[in-house]
């Protein structure tokens, strides 16, 4: 496996994304403005590694496990001598993050540390439970940049991990991240029925938690059912973070979670705009330089009229473009693939006013007013949304305050079940 500093900085962004990458990984400079926050990983370190000193560990991580200085979780505890790194576990886009989605990079050896990185992407709890007895680790440590929406792969790899941890009797640290998007939740819950790799249990579609939070969360939740006890479980807090707070809010390094999220801005629109993943007419924006940003079908069956629509919405905290690209990647999506779009380009003007999910439905029920408009055949928009209820409304013409107002209940019950597991305020 060739040396790459353990991933710091080296998800590939495809051709398109390359420049706008390395812009979005630069140190943040110091600003008025700017909130200093130190990351699990941070506080680790500045405790010479004291709740791990000792340990056989196994980490779970990707590129964005670094700490301030961007040195990547796995190089500083190998090289501290306090901790014994005895696998390293790569999630969906691989350990050093350059698959795209829905792929993994398989299992190697670090040349370095000799850290053997096994592909768990996919991994059931059983075979989740074969790598981490194979590899000996007495404790699994999880640092993942999570974006803060349910389908986001990670926190199920984070919660598989920890159902078989529990099962093995081994402990589960979590070094916690600010959640980019804020502290905030909107959206519909997941439901049986529905669930799968992108939404395996009931949580809402933009849950509003860090990492740390979430896995207190399913500790209590779903652990004990599941596992059959809950997992001795360690969350290593943030400093000085507080909901309200946005990544642009804090001095913390972004690392691009997955190839096709590639700023904080895409981030922020993702729990809306990937429900057009679920659209096999429309692309969301995969193979440009601003995915989930940049929405649009083909020139020839979408116009400016898209747009123009949205922005007479008036729609809190957004403003639309009008847009026109060629996506070079197009995921399930070949007929779109280097062909002209026309759609609109997703602009954020005020991120307390701005509900992605509300933003979501709204483009959804605007574009299903083109003829060729179409769902995937495999109705992907139900796994992403939790129930079938969505798509259902938007077929049977309801306006956004409709569908939006259908899950009130829900996401004030998840608010308050949540409550008890939230660890900043």
């Amino acid at each position: 496996m060739e040396r790459r500093r353990f991933l710091v900085g080296t998800v590939a962004a495809g051709a398109l994304g390359a420049a706008a990458a390395t812009a979005a990984a630069a140190p943040v400079a110091a600003e008025p403005g700017v909130r200093r926050v130190k990351t699990g990983l941070d506080v680790l370190v500045g405790s010479d590694f004291a709740a791990l000193a000792g340990q056989k560990v196994g980490v779970v991580s990707n590129p964005t496990g670094v700490d301030a200085e961007y040195r990547h979780l796995v190089d500083l505890m190998h090289g501290s001598g306090r901790v014994e790194v005895v696998a390293a576990f790569g999630p969906e886009h691989g350990f050093r993050g350059s698959a795209q989605a829905g792929g993994s990079e398989g299992t190697g050896t670090d040349a370095r540390t000799g850290i053997v990185v096994y592909d768990a992407y996919g991994a059931s709890q059983a075979k989740w439970g074969e790598l981490i007895t194979k590899s000996s680790a007495e404790t699994l440590v999880f640092d993942i940049q999570d974006v803060g929406a349910r389908f986001y792969t990670y926190i199920w790899t984070m919660y598989d991990s920890m159902v078989a941890a529990a099962r093995l009797g081994k402990r589960y640290v979590v070094l916690d991240r600010p959640n980019p998007i804020g502290g905030r939740a909107y959206g519909p819950m997941m439901t049986a029925g529905y669930t799968s790799g992108v939404g395996k249990k009931e949580i809402v579609q933009q849950h509003g938690m860090t990492v740390g939070e979430l896995a207190r969360f399913f500790n209590a939740e779903f652990l004990p059912a599941e596992a059959g006890r809950s997992v001795d479980l360690q969350v290593i807090a943030c400093e000085h973070w507080k909901r309200d707070k946005f990544a642009a809010d804090t001095d913390v390094p972004w690392v691009m979670p997955s190839p096709n999220m590639p700023t904080p801005d895409s981030a922020l629109v993702y729990p809306g705009t990937c429900m057009f993943e679920a659209v096999a007419s429309i692309t969301e924006g995969r193979g440009t330089t601003r995915p989930f940003e940049l929405i649009g079908g083909l020139a020839d069956d979408f116009d400016y009229h898209w747009g123009d629509r949205l922005n007479a919405r008036n729609l809190p905290g957004v403003e639309f473009r009008e847009a026109y690209f060629t996506p070079t990647a197009a995921g399930q999506k070949p007929q779109l693939l280097n062909k002209l779009c026309a759609g609109v380009e997703v602009k954020v003007v005020d991120r307390e006013r701005y509900d992605p999910i509300r933003v979501g439905v709204a483009m959804l029920v605007e574009a299903r007013k083109y003829p060729a408009f179409a769902w995937r055949a495999d109705n992907w928009i139900d796994k992403l949304t939790g129930s079938s209820r969505l798509r259902e409304m938007v077929d049977a013409g309801a306006d956004v305050f409709d569908v939006v107002g259908a899950w009130t209940g829900e996401l004030a019950d998840f608010d308050g079940r949540r409550g008890a597991h939230l660890l900043y305020g």
